[in-house]
């Protein structure tokens, strides 16, 4: 009955604080007699179940990363050093029982320290997950009743496909395939127990071995972009203008040179269901070979292409002098570099003087030139079906000079 009560009293209070009415809601195009509330501080009445004078919920839109953002998540370098775990050191014990007064060592070997591991995932996009030192796992130490010590976990490091592994500017791994594997350091071997030591000599030892040291090593991690054609040209050509019009990568683009600080990689799309990926190579500058503007660092990321796009500009009144740079520069970062398979793509065909510029490139260079409009997609037909029959080329030969398979996206 208190309980009664005490639940009377509570909704005699909430009946004074509102009252519930049947009225029209006020909205335009709503439904008629809807519930609502009303409460001398309120305005105006609020439903609860017209949908109309609910608060309308926003999609949140993704914002594209802008360029500058994006030069702070992508890296592709890094020096590492790796220092592997140690082995858990092996103990000294005795057995003891009641009534077995001559019981003999038992004492375990201690763990193997666990080893750091190189992972490749395709997941991984760049080097800025990697950090500057990694510490392997200790193994634990031998306990007594020939008890053996637990080994310690392997450390697996996930980096992007395309990593070469560095030890004093030599090569001691390529990471290119998807799950491959690379043991960076090894872990350390555990120490013995002085049941390892029992012999008919000496049976009761008191010698117990301490784990050995891991592996210590300083690695350097150098990411090369894994793409079939690679869009080479001088900054503001309007590689990433063409990246646009080809594929569905979204690179940043503005009128100024020096754009794309980072290499982009779009799929172009085919209706058979094959795709060609395409990297935007930052802009070259004259030396680039000698890493002036970075160059070095762009022309890394040209090594894995197996087809070279040159992007010309046809708003310059020498376009084949574009070539010849280019190709110039190619050639002495690593020789026959610029005699893969290529293309040249004159860009801007939409600009007044980019016919007549087009015409004197046609009659200085002997190869196919194809002429393009980043800006109106003119021609870009043309261009991703020549592309096509490269890397049919490409799968044909089956890469078979470096012995790797070829590569598919």
């Amino acid at each position: 009955m208190l309980t009664n009560r005490v639940i009377l009293v509570q909704v005699k209070h909430i009946l004074k604080w509102t009252r519930q009415v049947r009225r029209t809601c006020g909205w335009p195009g709503s439904w008629g007699n809807q519930t609502s509330f009303w409460h001398p501080l309120s305005k105006k009445p609020f439903s609860t179940t017209c949908g109309l004078c609910g608060k309308a919920r926003r999609i949140q839109k993704k914002t594209d990363i802008s360029e500058k953002k994006l030069t702070r998540y992508f890296v592709d370098y890094r020096r590492v050093r790796f220092v592997a775990g140690s082995g858990g050191k092996g103990a000294c014990a005795f057995h003891s029982e009641p009534r077995k007064e001559w019981g003999g060592p038992d004492g375990g070997n201690g763990g193997d320290g666990g080893s750091v591991i190189l992972k490749v995932n395709t997941q991984v996009k760049s080097l800025s997950t990697v950090s500057a030192v990694y510490l392997g796992v200790d193994g634990e130490a031998g306990g007594s009743k020939n008890c053996y010590g637990r080994n310690g976990k392997a450390t697996y490091i996930p980096v992007p496909a395309g990593t070469i592994v560095r030890e004093m500017g030599k090569i001691v791994a390529d990471l290119s395939t998807h799950g491959q594997e690379f043991v960076a350091v090894h872990g350390g071997a555990g120490g013995k127990g002085n049941r390892f030591f029992l012999s008919n000599e000496n049976r009761a030892p008191m010698t117990a071995t301490p784990g050995e040291q891991g592996q210590e090593r300083v690695l350097q991690l150098e990411l090369r972009t894994m793409a079939h054609a690679g869009l080479v040209g001088f900054p503001n050509a309007g590689k990433s203008s063409l990246l646009r019009a080809i594929s569905n990568a979204k690179p940043a683009v503005a009128a100024y040179p020096f754009t794309t600080l980072n290499p982009h990689v779009g799929i172009v799309q085919y209706r058979d269901h094959e795709q060609v990926a395409v990297a935007d190579i930052p802009g070259l500058i004259r030396g680039a070979h000698l890493n002036r503007g970075l160059g070095v660092s762009f022309l890394r990321h040209i090594e894995r292409c197996r087809v070279l796009l040159f992007v010309l500009d046809l708003s310059e009144p020498e376009p084949w002098a574009q070539l010849e740079h280019l190709r110039f520069e190619l050639d002495q970062y690593e020789p026959g570099l610029s005699q893969r398979p290529q293309v040249i793509v004159a860009n801007k065909l939409d600009l007044p003087q980019a016919q007549t510029n087009l015409e004197a490139l046609r009659a200085q260079v002997p190869q196919r030139v194809i002429p393009v409009s980043a800006l109106t997609g003119q021609n870009t037909e043309e261009l991703i079906l020549h592309l096509r029959e490269l890397y049919d080329g490409y799968l044909q030969t089956g890469n078979g000079s470096s012995g790797q398979r070829p590569l598919t996206w």
